[in-house]
């Protein structure tokens, strides 16, 4: 695939569907011919500001219409993205682009202060911004730059690497994994088989830009020549059930809090989903089959997804077809990609037994920026390592259980936190909760739950661990129920279940 070589994505929707609707972001709404010139133009300033091949550009800002025009407009230099966490704190972002190497910083005036302090602390970093009325001695605005007569590239080398994204550190430092075009591009195939892609579709890009299940919103957008509706931070669920209704959205990508709280918005209004909205692509980690199955009561059809980052968004995916009829399974692989349930002392599992979900094809990374031994540790005989738990049904459907890392060992049982999960969120009290395994004198491990209850309801830790016990063997009953105000979560709304263990109460002094 080295010499892989593809007609840059933008030109040739720009060629093909000049006057189509491409993106649309508040008042803002560019066709795809608007959109090439738009990011050619942003391609020309920021070769005046020194960017070229092989630039590491990193990116502080949230999601808005330039920064799709950073994203498209990269490519026509050679330049590579660093999109940065915008949940970060600014030492987190300083060893980021120490890691990385990056030479330019840009930002937008909701990070100004950060990209200030970030400048101070890396003398040698190139800070620009995309707004004006910062000092322009220290921050030029992109606008306010001129037009380089540079010649910009026309064609993307499926080889190159398109952006370097840092993990989001679930099992410790995180790592920038490479992300190539070809990546993108084959990710992008199979999605769109297993969609079956129509001309009328549109996607509404609510995931931060910074994480892959956003980024490559916008890299599919100009693959599939796709309007794609984009919604600026902070999340909220009723802008996004207003948008969709009113741009005729027929695809949105999710996690599991953000559909929860989705619906329950639509609930407060009395309303439903348009029958054009076809498929909600639900990731972020196993979803809770109380979800689901509420989800199905209501005819919304709910894709479930597994991926990482490192696999450039999905792995796996149902079909919308098969939304309801295959509750709690992520799907079979997409077109490209290989997979296999692989057993803990070697060999590949059988139908039904647990292992860990292992990949290859060329949707995955190729490894990590800079890390020789975690990407040697990350590929066992061509297949990559996820981490992560589950089985295969007879008939090939994928079911992630959990994270190797959270799986717990009780008295010899493995016990999955998310498991646990589901079966308290059943309860009609509880909004949100996790589950981790914490020391025990009997049972080696045992499994304690925080709990999050909806606004206004009430119930009590016995009341929980009963509705535990009825629908949970003995083992897997958690050994106490706190609940909190708030659950520790990633960026991009997974839940960080190593973070629980700092929400337990301190221990009663002997």
């Amino acid at each position: 695939m080295a010499d892989e070589v593809l007609p840059d994505w933008l030109i040739r929707s720009a060629e093909n569907a000049p006057e189509r609707e491409a993106l649309v972001y508040g008042e803002l709404r560019l066709t795809f011919g608007e959109l090439r010139r738009r990011a050619e133009r942003m391609a020309r300033r920021m070769a005046t500001a020194g960017i070229t091949v092989g630039t590491r550009v990193a990116l502080l800002a949230h999601n808005s219409a330039d920064y799709a025009l950073i994203v498209h407009a990269l490519p026509r230099l050679g330049a590579i993205l660093i999109p940065l966490n915008t949940r970060l704190t600014a030492e987190e972002l300083r060893w980021q682009l120490t890691d990385v190497r990056a030479t330019v910083l840009i930002g937008d005036a909701a990070h100004s202060e950060t990209i200030t302090a970030l400048g101070r602390a890396l003398p040698p970093l190139r800070l620009l911004s995309l707004d004006d009325g910062h000092d322009e001695a220290s921050m030029p605005s992109i606008a306010t730059l001129p037009e380089a007569d540079v010649t910009l590239r026309t064609e993307i080398d499926l080889a190159a690497t398109q952006a370097i994204i840092y993990t989001s550190g679930t099992t410790g430092q995180p790592k920038g994994a490479l992300i190539t075009y070809g990546m993108h591009w084959w990710n992008a195939v199979g999605s769109a088989l297993n969609m079956r892609l129509r001309d009328d579709d549109c996607w509404l890009a609510c995931l931060p830009f910074y994480h892959i299940g956003g980024l490559s919103i916008l890299l599919r957008s100009a693959i599939y020549s796709m309007r794609i509706v984009v919604l600026p931070p902070p999340f909220d669920a009723s802008a996004i059930n207003a948008a969709i209704v009113a741009e005729r959205v027929s695809i949105i990508s999710v996690v599991t809090v953000m559909l929860q709280r989705m619906l329950t918005a639509l609930d407060a209004c009395a309303a439903t989903y348009p029958p054009l909205l076809r498929c909600v692509l639900l990731g972020g980690g196993p979803a809770p089959l109380p979800l689901l199955q509420d989800c199905a009561r209501r005819n919304i059809p709910v894709t479930q997804t597994y991926g990482l980052t490192e696999s450039c968004s999905q792995a796996t995916t149902l079909a919308p077809g098969e939304a309801l009829q295959r509750l709690g399974s992520a799907g079979r692989p997409l077109a490209a990609v290989r997979l296999r349930i692989a057993r803990a002392g070697g060999g590949e599992a059988a139908a039904h037994e647990t292992g860990e979900i292992q990949l290859a094809g060329p949707t995955i990374t190729p490894g990590y920026d800079g890390r020789p031994e975690a990407t040697a540790r990350a590929f066992h005989d061509g297949w990559f390592a996820t981490g992560d738990l589950g089985y295969r049904d007879a008939a090939g459907y994928l079911y992630v259980l959990d994270r190797r890392v959270d799986l717990i060992v009780s008295g010899g049982e493995n016990v999955y936190p998310a498991e646990i999960e589901a079966a308290l969120l059943s309860h009609p009290a509880v909004a949100e909760v996790g589950v981790c395994g914490v020391a025990d004198a009997q049972w080696g491990q045992a499994p304690v739950a925080f709990a999050r209850l909806h606004a206004g309801a009430t119930a009590t830790e016995d009341d929980l661990l009963v509705f535990a016990r009825e629908r949970l063997a003995r083992y897997k009953v958690p050994k106490a129920v706190y609940f909190v105000s708030e659950l520790p979560c990633t960026a991009s709304g997974k839940l960080l279940r190593r973070e629980l263990p700092g929400l337990l109460p301190p221990a009663s002094p002997e």
